[in-house]
This record gives structure tokens, C-alpha cells and sequence, in this order.
């Protein structure tokens, strides 16, 4: 994102290219030039900034799992939201997802957290907010990611018809206010964090049901188990 070109995925190049120009991009822009100058650790690093775009091509969503902001630890982000790469821990969220995914497709827990196979298959793993700084949760909210982030919302909405959005949590669900219900499957429920994942995460059911809508649309559905990794 310091740089001026991006390297995005063609079609959602064509998609939301212009938005690169607009002035809160811009800002944006210059927002991340000058915390990185400053000597801020920015996760997570530049090429992945817009790894769930690049893994995910417009075209080929079918599945959209949106969450808030990148992990600010040290070697979590990678630019899918919830996920970690191989290697690292599964964060508490991530690892109450696979729990359900265990009760509700009996598929056991994988040992590692890195949902890759998922974005390749059209899971687009989106944050609203797709850098943060090292060790401070939220630090790169309200800085314009979140209009550019409704832009991806909104292309995926109009290119799209029965898509499954799966929204968890209230700021997920006021994120996706814009999608419209009678083209697309809405999933809601509680957050999978460690405080809301009993009250109602764990039991929604939501991995099987978007896989029943896709095969009703004549779509395949995605394989949800988590591939072993080197």
C-alpha cells in the first residue's frame, strides 16, 4: 500500500481500481507511508495487504466471511481474515470456527489454522480493515479502510447472485446492512470470540447451511477441512 501501484487480482482491478485515486485512499496512503517511516510494525506486510483479494478472484466468490481487523501479533496476519499461516497458533476465534465446523460437519480439528484451501475454493476471508500496527488492536480503523472495504462488499452484492454472506457479530452485520437478501443467503449470528461463542456461535449451524444453499443454486460446495501443510 506505500507503494503506488497495487497488485490486485484483474477483475477486481477492473472493480475497484478508480478507488485507488479517490482522496481517502490517498490519505490512506499516506497515513501507512508515514507510520512505517516513523518505525511502526505494520502487519500485515505490504505484498499480503490484499492476499483475500488476490486468493479469492471476484469473479469466483461464492462464499464471503467477514471479520474486523488483521491479528497484531508478530507472524499472524497474512491478509485472510481469521486465518494464521501454518505454523502459528490458532487464535481463539479461529479455533472456536473449527470447533464448529468439528459439531456441525464432523470434521476433526485440523492442527494447524491456515484457511488457504478455503479462500481458494471462492471463501473470500475479508477484514473491514486490512492493516493494524504491531500489539495495538484497532489502530488502523477509521482511516479509510472501511469505505474501501464496502466497495469490495458492494462489487461482490452486484456481480454476484446466491452468494453466502457470512456475518458474525454486530459489526460484521452493520458492515453488511448493503447486501441485498433477496439475490444472496445471509448468515448471521454472535462473534466466535471466546466471550459470544456459547451464547449462540457454537451450534449456528452455518458451514453446512451455506453449503446446502450453494448445492441448491447448483453450486459446488466448499470442502471445509483444513488440508495438512509442510
Amino acid at each position: 500500500m506505500a507503494e503506488r501501484r497495487v497488485e490486485l487480482e484483474p477483475g477486481w482491478l477492473a472493480a475497484l481500481g478508480a478507488e485507488f485515486e479517490q482522496p481517502y485512499m490517498q490519505s490512506l496512503r499516506s497515513f501507512l507511508q508515514a507510520e512505517k517511516a516513523a518505525g511502526k510494525q505494520i502487519f500485515p506486510p505490504g505484498p499480503l495487504i490484499f492476499n483475500a483479494l488476490n486468493s479469492t478472484p471476484l469473479d469466483h466468490v461464492k462464499v464471503v466471511i467477514l471479520g474486523q481487523d488483521p491479528y497484531h501479533g508478530p507472524g499472524q496476519a497474512h491478509g485472510l481474515s481469521f486465518s494464521v499461516p501454518p505454523g502459528v497458533r490458532q487464535p481463539p476465534s479461529l479455533k472456536n470456527m473449527l470447533k464448529e465446523l468439528e459439531r456441525d460437519l464432523g470434521l476433526p480439528m485440523p492442527a494447524h489454522g491456515c484457511l488457504q484451501s478455503w479462500a481458494e475454493q471462492g471463501v473470500l476471508l475479508l477484514n473491514s480493515v486490512l492493516t493494524v500496527e504491531q500489539a495495538n488492536a484497532g489502530s488502523h480503523a477509521n482511516r479509510g479502510w472501511e469505505v474501501f472495504t464496502t466497495k469490495v462488499i458492494e462489487a461482490v452484492n452486484r456481480h454476484h447472485q446466491h452468494c453466502v454472506f457470512m456475518l458474525w457479530g454486530s459489526y460484521a452485520q452493520r458492515k453488511g446492512q448493503q447486501i441485498d437478501a433477496e439475490r444472496h443467503c445471509i448468515l448471521k449470528s454472535v462473534h466466535p470470540s471466546p466471550l459470544s461463542a456459547h451464547r449462540g456461535f457454537i451450534g449456528n449451524g452455518h458451514f453446512s447451511a451455506a453449503n446446502d444453499y450453494l448445492v441448491k443454486h447448483g453450486m459446488t460446495p466448499v470442502d471445509w477441512r483444513l488440508p495438512a501443510v509442510e
